[in-house]
């Protein structure tokens, strides 16, 4: 799946939303601390068991009994949860963030962020928990969370500090290990975020998928890439991609290693117009995922 992109109007108005609450917060040092985003925003995070249908039920029933309706049809959210299987969900009227809490917490940073990017769209409360066909259409609950994301990327990567870092270290594995560290955010997001923003003079690339030589049970042939992150450059000039390809050629170089670096190989691939360049992919595992990130280095020439 490659990774949508949200429109100009969008990115503009949610990066100046962002900022506003950055500025809010006094223009903090990394790693964020969202303590101080639930104060500033007056959130309220709780965590619920989406394997024990009685708790999230009970979560639900204190909700109303608070003393304020959460949606029109309230059972609609136990329903959404339930067969969505959401990680976490953002209830606008209530300004709370459900999180699950049987999911890793390395991620629960992640979720919270994505909620509050929710959040931080005015025009996504119109959406959320809607029940009309514009609503459930599956082109616009994509175009949502890659808004949510966004908004996501620019609070926890405290937008530029995040990109200038980037580009005064070089376009490698080792530089996003250490970001990672520095921003207090997951690997496959500061992965995410680095090839989208950083270093835009070149053609950059991330792909995150299951280990090659350690597959789980729910691993799809078809599918075999999880998610396909392009920069600008590359999604206008490598477009047409051939992701059965590429992984085949990061399996061939991958170890067997379940963690840390996998290796490192030269793959070729060919741009829109036939034209053919070698990257230098390398890739590191953090147990969950194969991290894999892609960068350009020349032009070879024609494949006839």
């Amino acid at each position: 799946m490659k990774n949508p992109t949200v429109g100009k109007h969008e990115a503009e108005d949610l990066k100046k939303i962002v900022e506003k609450v950055i500025k809010g917060l006094g223009n903090p040092k990394p790693p964020l601390d969202l303590r101080d985003v639930r104060e500033l925003l007056k959130l309220d995070v709780r965590y619920y068991s989406s394997t024990n249908d009685s708790f999230l039920q009970e979560t639900i029933s204190r909700m109303k009994i608070a003393g304020k309706q959460i949606i029109k049809r309230p059972s609609l959210l136990l329903d959404v949860v339930k067969k969505a299987k959401l990680s976490a969900l953002w209830i606008p009227d209530h300004k709370r963030i459900l999180i699950d809490e049987s999911t890793p917490k390395l991620k629960h940073r992640w979720f919270e962020g994505h909620e509050i990017g929710h959040g931080l769209a005015p025009w996504h409360k119109l959406f959320l928990f809607g029940d009309n066909q514009e609503t459930l259409g599956q082109g616009c609950h994509e175009q949502l969370e890659a808004e949510a994301n966004f908004a996501a990327g620019q609070l926890l990567f405290l937008q530029d500090r995040f990109v200038i870092e980037g580009n005064d270290n070089q376009a490698n594995m080792k530089t996003v290990l250490q970001l990672s560290e520095v921003f207090g955010n997951t690997k496959t997001s500061t992965l995410w975020r680095f090839v989208e923003e950083c270093h835009e003079d070149k053609f950059l690339v991330g792909v995150i998928s299951q280990h090659p030589h350690h597959p789980k049970n729910d691993f799809d042939a078809l599918a075999p890439i999880k998610h396909l992150v392009e920069s600008p450059g590359f999604k206008e000039q490598f477009g047409n991609i051939n992701v059965f390809n590429l992984f085949a050629s990061i399996k061939k170089y991958c170890s067997r290693n379940k963690g840390g670096p996998l290796g490192t190989a030269m793959i070729r691939l060919l741009d829109v117009n036939g034209d053919a360049h070698d990257f230098r992919f390398e890739s590191f595992s953090n147990s969950y995922e194969c991290l894999t990130l892609g960068v350009y280095v020349r032009k070879v020439g024609i494949i006839f």
